[in-house]
Protein backbone atom coordinates (compact mmCIF):
# COMPACT_ATOMS: atom_id res chain seq x y z
CA UNK A 1 0.00 0.00 0.00
CA UNK A 2 1.38 3.41 -0.83
CA UNK A 3 1.73 6.02 1.81
CA UNK A 4 -1.18 8.50 -0.84
CA UNK A 5 -3.38 5.01 -0.39
CA UNK A 6 -2.69 4.93 3.68
CA UNK A 7 -3.59 8.27 4.35
CA UNK A 8 -7.01 9.56 5.53
CA UNK A 9 -9.16 10.77 3.44
CA UNK A 10 -8.85 14.61 3.38
CA UNK A 11 -12.32 16.02 4.94
CA UNK A 12 -13.91 18.83 2.80
CA UNK A 13 -14.96 22.05 4.37
CA UNK A 14 -17.72 23.54 2.93
CA UNK A 15 -18.57 27.41 2.11
CA UNK A 16 -20.39 28.92 5.15
CA UNK A 17 -23.64 30.39 4.22
CA UNK A 18 -23.99 33.80 3.95
CA UNK A 19 -26.85 36.18 4.64
CA UNK A 20 -26.92 38.16 1.16
CA UNK A 21 -28.05 41.28 3.40
CA UNK A 22 -26.59 43.39 6.22
CA UNK A 23 -27.22 41.66 9.64
CA UNK A 24 -31.00 44.06 10.50
CA UNK A 25 -31.47 44.86 14.13
CA UNK A 26 -34.53 43.79 16.17
CA UNK A 27 -37.76 45.13 15.37
CA UNK A 28 -39.02 46.27 18.77
CA UNK A 29 -41.05 49.22 18.57
CA UNK A 30 -44.39 50.16 16.67
CA UNK A 31 -42.62 52.80 14.04
CA UNK A 32 -39.58 49.98 12.88
CA UNK A 33 -42.53 47.25 12.70
CA UNK A 34 -44.60 49.78 10.47
CA UNK A 35 -41.78 49.99 7.96
CA UNK A 36 -41.08 46.40 8.27
CA UNK A 37 -45.33 45.87 7.33
CA UNK A 38 -44.97 48.09 4.43
CA UNK A 39 -41.70 46.42 3.43
CA UNK A 40 -43.40 42.51 3.28
CA UNK A 41 -46.60 44.04 1.43
CA UNK A 42 -44.34 45.68 -1.04
CA UNK A 43 -42.57 42.00 -1.21
CA UNK A 44 -42.63 39.34 -3.59
CA UNK A 45 -43.06 35.49 -3.48
CA UNK A 46 -43.36 33.49 -0.50
CA UNK A 47 -42.92 34.25 2.95
CA UNK A 48 -39.50 32.33 5.03
CA UNK A 49 -40.41 32.29 8.91
CA UNK A 50 -39.04 30.89 11.69
CA UNK A 51 -39.34 31.29 15.00
CA UNK A 52 -36.85 30.79 18.09
CA UNK A 53 -38.01 29.92 22.04
CA UNK A 54 -36.48 28.94 24.64
CA UNK A 55 -37.69 25.53 25.86
CA UNK A 56 -34.59 24.84 27.97
CA UNK A 57 -35.14 27.52 30.35
CA UNK A 58 -39.21 28.59 30.47
CA UNK A 59 -42.04 26.73 30.60
CA UNK A 60 -44.33 28.33 28.53
CA UNK A 61 -43.33 27.50 24.51
CA UNK A 62 -43.95 31.13 23.36
CA UNK A 63 -41.74 32.40 20.60
CA UNK A 64 -38.89 34.61 21.78
CA UNK A 65 -38.04 35.86 18.26
CA UNK A 66 -39.58 35.49 14.96
CA UNK A 67 -37.20 35.89 11.68
CA UNK A 68 -39.04 36.54 8.19
CA UNK A 69 -37.54 36.67 5.14
CA UNK A 70 -39.17 37.68 1.56
CA UNK A 71 -38.06 38.63 -2.23
CA UNK A 72 -37.62 42.93 -2.15
CA UNK A 73 -38.14 42.77 1.91
CA UNK A 74 -35.03 41.91 2.92
CA UNK A 75 -34.85 39.71 6.73
CA UNK A 76 -36.96 40.90 9.65
CA UNK A 77 -36.16 40.08 13.43
CA UNK A 78 -39.44 40.58 15.09
CA UNK A 79 -39.19 40.67 18.89
CA UNK A 80 -42.91 38.91 19.75
CA UNK A 81 -42.55 40.58 23.28
CA UNK A 82 -42.30 43.83 22.74
CA UNK A 83 -45.90 43.76 21.60
CA UNK A 84 -49.32 43.35 22.23
CA UNK A 85 -51.01 42.62 19.18
CA UNK A 86 -49.01 41.34 15.92
CA UNK A 87 -52.42 40.72 13.85
CA UNK A 88 -51.07 43.56 11.77
CA UNK A 89 -48.18 41.38 10.45
CA UNK A 90 -50.30 38.74 9.97
CA UNK A 91 -52.32 40.76 7.73
CA UNK A 92 -49.40 41.84 5.98
CA UNK A 93 -48.43 38.13 4.98
CA UNK A 94 -51.42 36.18 4.81
CA UNK A 95 -51.93 36.25 1.17
CA UNK A 96 -48.59 34.46 0.93
CA UNK A 97 -47.48 31.43 0.98
CA UNK A 98 -45.48 30.45 4.21
CA UNK A 99 -42.40 28.39 3.64
CA UNK A 100 -41.11 26.80 7.91
CA UNK A 101 -38.58 23.75 8.40
CA UNK A 102 -40.29 21.45 11.00
CA UNK A 103 -43.70 23.70 10.94
CA UNK A 104 -45.28 21.31 13.98
CA UNK A 105 -42.44 22.89 15.92
CA UNK A 106 -43.19 26.88 14.86
CA UNK A 107 -46.53 26.73 14.65
CA UNK A 108 -48.53 26.62 17.58
CA UNK A 109 -45.82 29.46 18.75
CA UNK A 110 -46.63 31.80 16.06
CA UNK A 111 -50.45 30.84 16.30
CA UNK A 112 -50.09 32.48 20.44
CA UNK A 113 -49.41 35.73 19.05
CA UNK A 114 -51.93 35.53 16.42
CA UNK A 115 -49.92 34.32 12.90
CA UNK A 116 -51.65 31.54 11.49
CA UNK A 117 -50.35 30.56 7.70
CA UNK A 118 -53.55 30.75 4.93
CA UNK A 119 -50.79 28.28 2.74
CA UNK A 120 -47.60 26.63 3.79
CA UNK A 121 -44.55 24.88 2.59
CA UNK A 122 -43.12 22.45 4.80
CA UNK A 123 -39.08 21.89 3.94
CA UNK A 124 -38.69 19.20 6.62
CA UNK A 125 -41.59 17.72 5.53
CA UNK A 126 -40.69 18.04 1.84
CA UNK A 127 -37.34 16.02 2.24
CA UNK A 128 -38.70 13.10 4.06
CA UNK A 129 -41.66 12.64 1.50
CA UNK A 130 -38.08 12.51 -0.95
CA UNK A 131 -36.83 9.91 1.54
CA UNK A 132 -33.85 11.81 1.81
CA UNK A 133 -31.31 10.41 4.66
CA UNK A 134 -31.04 13.59 6.33
CA UNK A 135 -33.69 16.07 6.97
CA UNK A 136 -32.28 18.64 9.29
CA UNK A 137 -32.08 22.42 7.99
CA UNK A 138 -28.22 22.44 7.95
CA UNK A 139 -28.29 18.97 6.22
CA UNK A 140 -30.25 19.95 3.60
CA UNK A 141 -28.22 23.31 2.98
CA UNK A 142 -25.38 21.05 2.30
CA UNK A 143 -27.65 18.46 -0.07
CA UNK A 144 -29.04 21.45 -2.21
CA UNK A 145 -26.48 24.22 -1.71
CA UNK A 146 -23.32 22.53 -0.91
CA UNK A 147 -22.75 24.81 1.95
CA UNK A 148 -21.96 24.97 5.64
CA UNK A 149 -25.28 25.92 7.93
CA UNK A 150 -23.85 26.28 12.07
CA UNK A 151 -26.72 25.44 14.91
CA UNK A 152 -24.48 26.29 17.73
CA UNK A 153 -27.54 27.97 19.33
CA UNK A 154 -30.13 26.49 18.71
CA UNK A 155 -31.06 25.63 22.14
CA UNK A 156 -29.89 29.20 23.89
CA UNK A 157 -31.91 31.10 25.94
CA UNK A 158 -34.03 33.46 23.63
CA UNK A 159 -35.86 35.27 26.49
CA UNK A 160 -32.63 37.27 27.12
CA UNK A 161 -32.83 40.57 26.70
CA UNK A 162 -30.78 42.18 24.74
CA UNK A 163 -30.06 39.38 22.03
CA UNK A 164 -26.09 38.46 21.27
CA UNK A 165 -25.02 39.51 17.93
CA UNK A 166 -23.93 36.11 16.76
CA UNK A 167 -27.73 34.32 17.95
CA UNK A 168 -29.21 36.94 15.68
CA UNK A 169 -27.23 36.41 12.78
CA UNK A 170 -27.65 32.45 13.36
CA UNK A 171 -31.49 33.42 13.86
CA UNK A 172 -31.49 35.68 10.86
CA UNK A 173 -29.79 32.18 8.44
CA UNK A 174 -32.68 29.82 9.35
CA UNK A 175 -34.64 32.35 7.09
CA UNK A 176 -31.78 33.00 4.49
CA UNK A 177 -31.92 29.87 2.37
CA UNK A 178 -35.87 28.64 2.89
CA UNK A 179 -36.95 29.85 0.17
CA UNK A 180 -34.25 28.61 -2.66
CA UNK A 181 -34.37 25.33 -0.34
CA UNK A 182 -38.37 25.88 -0.86
CA UNK A 183 -37.87 25.41 -4.75
CA UNK A 184 -35.38 23.24 -4.96
CA UNK A 185 -37.77 20.33 -3.19
CA UNK A 186 -40.36 21.26 -4.87
CA UNK A 187 -39.12 20.28 -8.08
CA UNK A 188 -37.64 16.90 -6.77
CA UNK A 189 -41.25 16.22 -5.47
CA UNK A 190 -42.68 16.91 -9.18
CA UNK A 191 -40.20 14.70 -10.66
CA UNK A 192 -40.17 11.99 -8.14
CA UNK A 193 -44.53 12.25 -8.44
CA UNK A 194 -44.74 13.19 -4.72
CA UNK A 195 -46.08 17.04 -5.29
CA UNK A 196 -50.00 16.23 -4.90
CA UNK A 197 -48.72 14.87 -1.67
CA UNK A 198 -46.65 16.67 -0.66
CA UNK A 199 -49.83 19.84 -1.09
CA UNK A 200 -52.41 17.13 1.09
CA UNK A 201 -49.43 17.08 3.63
CA UNK A 202 -49.21 20.73 3.82
CA UNK A 203 -52.94 21.46 3.63
CA UNK A 204 -53.15 19.42 7.05
CA UNK A 205 -50.85 21.11 8.12
CA UNK A 206 -52.63 24.40 8.85
CA UNK A 207 -55.40 23.03 11.28
CA UNK A 208 -52.25 21.47 13.38
CA UNK A 209 -52.65 23.33 16.83
CA UNK A 210 -49.79 21.03 19.07
CA UNK A 211 -49.74 17.38 20.18
CA UNK A 212 -52.55 15.78 21.49
CA UNK A 213 -52.68 16.81 24.99
CA UNK A 214 -52.27 14.21 27.52
CA UNK A 215 -54.54 12.73 30.04
CA UNK A 216 -52.25 11.56 32.82
CA UNK A 217 -48.82 13.58 31.26
CA UNK A 218 -46.92 12.59 34.77
CA UNK A 219 -46.27 8.96 32.88
CA UNK A 220 -44.05 10.53 30.54
CA UNK A 221 -41.21 11.16 33.95
CA UNK A 222 -37.81 9.53 32.98
CA UNK A 223 -36.66 6.80 34.25
CA UNK A 224 -40.50 6.02 36.00
CA UNK A 225 -39.97 2.19 34.43
CA UNK A 226 -37.96 1.80 37.41
CA UNK A 227 -40.62 2.85 39.88
CA UNK A 228 -42.39 -0.11 41.03
CA UNK A 229 -45.84 -0.48 43.15
CA UNK A 230 -48.66 1.93 42.83
CA UNK A 231 -47.54 3.52 46.53
CA UNK A 232 -44.75 4.72 44.08
CA UNK A 233 -46.18 5.66 41.48
CA UNK A 234 -48.39 7.78 43.53
CA UNK A 235 -45.16 9.88 44.62
CA UNK A 236 -43.54 10.10 40.71
CA UNK A 237 -47.65 12.13 40.44
CA UNK A 238 -47.67 14.11 43.55
CA UNK A 239 -44.02 15.50 42.66
CA UNK A 240 -44.36 15.89 39.16
CA UNK A 241 -47.90 17.87 39.85
CA UNK A 242 -46.01 19.99 41.72
CA UNK A 243 -43.06 20.89 40.26
CA UNK A 244 -45.18 21.26 37.51
CA UNK A 245 -47.28 23.97 39.45
CA UNK A 246 -43.97 25.83 40.74
CA UNK A 247 -42.79 25.69 36.90
CA UNK A 248 -45.85 27.25 35.45
CA UNK A 249 -45.92 29.87 38.01
CA UNK A 250 -42.40 30.84 37.71
CA UNK A 251 -41.95 30.19 34.05
CA UNK A 252 -39.79 28.17 34.10
CA UNK A 253 -38.81 25.10 32.46
CA UNK A 254 -39.73 22.01 35.32
CA UNK A 255 -36.01 20.37 35.26
CA UNK A 256 -34.55 23.15 36.67
CA UNK A 257 -36.76 23.23 39.47
CA UNK A 258 -36.48 19.28 39.88
CA UNK A 259 -35.09 17.03 37.54
CA UNK A 260 -36.63 13.58 36.75
CA UNK A 261 -34.03 11.90 38.13
CA UNK A 262 -34.47 13.50 41.37
CA UNK A 263 -38.17 12.59 41.06
CA UNK A 264 -37.49 8.95 40.51
CA UNK A 265 -34.87 8.42 43.31
CA UNK A 266 -37.19 9.74 45.70
CA UNK A 267 -40.21 7.88 44.76
CA UNK A 268 -38.16 4.36 44.83
CA UNK A 269 -36.72 5.28 48.16
CA UNK A 270 -40.57 6.32 49.38
CA UNK A 271 -38.56 8.29 52.49
CA UNK A 272 -40.91 8.20 55.73
CA UNK A 273 -39.31 11.85 57.05
CA UNK A 274 -38.79 15.04 56.83
CA UNK A 275 -34.96 13.91 57.23
CA UNK A 276 -34.99 10.85 55.26
CA UNK A 277 -36.35 12.78 52.10
CA UNK A 278 -33.02 15.69 52.86
CA UNK A 279 -30.96 12.96 53.43
CA UNK A 280 -30.78 11.68 49.65
CA UNK A 281 -28.45 11.98 47.23
CA UNK A 282 -31.26 13.33 45.28
CA UNK A 283 -32.02 16.50 47.47
CA UNK A 284 -27.94 17.51 47.62
CA UNK A 285 -28.37 20.39 45.35
CA UNK A 286 -29.60 23.86 46.74
CA UNK A 287 -32.57 24.04 43.83
CA UNK A 288 -33.60 20.68 44.93
CA UNK A 289 -33.64 22.04 48.55
CA UNK A 290 -35.30 25.19 48.09
CA UNK A 291 -38.83 23.67 47.81
CA UNK A 292 -38.13 20.79 50.51
CA UNK A 293 -41.70 21.69 52.36
CA UNK A 294 -43.30 21.24 48.93
CA UNK A 295 -41.64 17.62 48.14
CA UNK A 296 -42.41 16.82 51.45
CA UNK A 297 -45.82 17.52 51.44
CA UNK A 298 -46.43 15.93 47.82
CA UNK A 299 -44.77 12.65 49.35
CA UNK A 300 -46.92 12.60 52.36
CA UNK A 301 -50.43 13.34 50.37
CA UNK A 302 -49.05 9.58 48.00
CA UNK A 303 -48.29 7.87 51.31
CA UNK A 304 -51.74 8.71 52.79
CA UNK A 305 -53.48 7.50 49.89
CA UNK A 306 -56.37 5.16 49.96
CA UNK A 307 -55.09 1.72 48.13
CA UNK A 308 -58.08 2.45 45.73
CA UNK A 309 -56.86 5.51 44.70
CA UNK A 310 -53.66 4.75 43.48
CA UNK A 311 -52.48 4.73 40.34
CA UNK A 312 -51.85 1.38 38.08
CA UNK A 313 -49.08 0.47 36.54
CA UNK A 314 -51.00 0.38 32.86
CA UNK A 315 -52.32 3.79 33.66
CA UNK A 316 -54.66 6.17 31.70
CA UNK A 317 -53.00 7.94 29.20
CA UNK A 318 -52.79 6.59 26.48
CA UNK A 319 -55.97 6.29 24.31
CA UNK A 320 -55.11 2.88 22.40
CA UNK A 321 -53.49 -0.18 22.57
CA UNK A 322 -51.02 -1.50 24.85
CA UNK A 323 -47.30 -1.36 23.71
CA UNK A 324 -47.15 -4.13 20.93
CA UNK A 325 -44.92 -6.70 22.62
CA UNK A 326 -47.30 -8.00 25.02
CA UNK A 327 -49.99 -8.34 22.21
CA UNK A 328 -48.28 -12.15 21.14
CA UNK A 329 -49.88 -13.19 24.94
CA UNK A 330 -52.56 -10.91 25.38
CA UNK A 331 -54.13 -10.56 21.66
CA UNK A 332 -52.78 -13.03 19.32
CA UNK A 333 -55.17 -12.37 16.68
CA UNK A 334 -54.30 -8.90 16.75
CA UNK A 335 -50.01 -9.56 16.75
CA UNK A 336 -50.61 -11.19 13.53
CA UNK A 337 -52.43 -8.13 11.83
CA UNK A 338 -50.08 -6.09 13.27
CA UNK A 339 -47.10 -8.03 11.36
CA UNK A 340 -49.14 -8.46 8.38
CA UNK A 341 -49.74 -4.86 7.99
CA UNK A 342 -46.37 -3.79 8.99
CA UNK A 343 -45.05 -5.88 6.21
CA UNK A 344 -47.19 -4.55 3.44
CA UNK A 345 -46.85 -0.97 4.68
CA UNK A 346 -42.82 -1.99 4.56
CA UNK A 347 -43.25 -3.24 0.98
CA UNK A 348 -45.64 -0.23 -0.49
CA UNK A 349 -42.91 2.58 1.36
CA UNK A 350 -40.27 0.44 -0.75
CA UNK A 351 -41.91 0.93 -3.52
CA UNK A 352 -42.84 4.19 -3.22
CA UNK A 353 -39.28 5.57 -1.70
CA UNK A 354 -40.78 6.69 1.17
CA UNK A 355 -40.17 6.23 5.11
CA UNK A 356 -42.94 4.35 6.37
CA UNK A 357 -44.13 6.60 9.24
CA UNK A 358 -44.92 9.16 6.40
CA UNK A 359 -46.82 6.74 4.25
CA UNK A 360 -49.21 6.15 7.97
CA UNK A 361 -48.29 6.89 11.69
CA UNK A 362 -47.40 3.70 13.73
CA UNK A 363 -50.05 4.56 16.41
CA UNK A 364 -52.78 4.32 13.40
CA UNK A 365 -51.64 1.16 12.01
CA UNK A 366 -51.49 -0.40 15.91
CA UNK A 367 -55.04 0.90 16.35
CA UNK A 368 -56.28 -0.82 13.21
CA UNK A 369 -54.41 -3.85 14.34
CA UNK A 370 -55.86 -3.83 17.77
CA UNK A 371 -59.37 -3.47 17.06
CA UNK A 372 -59.26 -5.16 13.73
CA UNK A 373 -61.00 -1.61 12.39
CA UNK A 374 -62.54 -2.36 9.08
CA UNK A 375 -61.83 -6.38 8.97
CA UNK A 376 -61.08 -7.40 5.19
CA UNK A 377 -63.41 -4.40 3.50
CA UNK A 378 -61.35 -1.42 1.31
CA UNK A 379 -63.71 0.96 1.84
CA UNK A 380 -63.91 0.26 5.61
CA UNK A 381 -60.45 0.29 6.34
CA UNK A 382 -60.34 3.59 3.71
CA UNK A 383 -63.24 5.29 6.16
CA UNK A 384 -60.84 4.33 9.65
CA UNK A 385 -58.20 5.59 8.03
CA UNK A 386 -59.56 8.95 6.89
CA UNK A 387 -61.53 9.73 10.26
CA UNK A 388 -58.26 9.27 11.96
CA UNK A 389 -56.97 12.38 9.68
CA UNK A 390 -54.56 9.54 6.76
CA UNK A 391 -54.99 12.01 3.87
CA UNK A 392 -56.28 10.85 0.41
CA UNK A 393 -52.91 10.13 -1.03
CA UNK A 394 -52.25 7.55 1.79
CA UNK A 395 -55.39 5.98 2.01
CA UNK A 396 -55.60 5.27 -1.65
CA UNK A 397 -51.85 3.65 -1.47
CA UNK A 398 -52.49 1.64 1.47
CA UNK A 399 -56.37 0.70 2.13
CA UNK A 400 -56.44 -1.91 -0.56
CA UNK A 401 -53.22 -3.88 0.45
CA UNK A 402 -54.02 -3.50 4.18
CA UNK A 403 -57.65 -5.46 3.61
CA UNK A 404 -55.89 -7.93 0.98
CA UNK A 405 -53.55 -8.67 4.05
CA UNK A 406 -56.38 -9.08 6.29
CA UNK A 407 -57.86 -11.43 3.60
CA UNK A 408 -55.20 -14.25 3.72
CA UNK A 409 -54.92 -13.80 7.87
CA UNK A 410 -58.31 -14.74 7.45
CA UNK A 411 -57.87 -17.72 5.32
Amino acid sequence: MTDAESAPAEEVVLPPLELRDPLPGVIDDTESLDRTLEALRRGTGPVAIDAERASGYRYSQRAYLIQLRREGAGTALVDPTAFADLSALDEAIAPAEWILHAATQDLPSLAEVGLRPRSLFDTELAARLLNLSRVGLASLVQEVFGMSLAKEHSAADWSRRPLPEPWLLYAALDVEPLVGLRDALESRLEQAGKLAWAHEEFEALLAFTGPAVRTEPWRRTSGIHKVRGGRRLAVVRALWEARDAIARERDVTPGRILNDAAIIAIARSLPQSRQELRDLEAMRSRGARRYLDTWEAAVAQARDLAERDLPTAAGNDVDGPPPPRSWPERKPDAAARLAAYRTVLTEIAERHDLPSENLLTPDLVRRMAWDDMGGADPEAIAAFLRERGARPWQVALTAPALAEARRTLAT
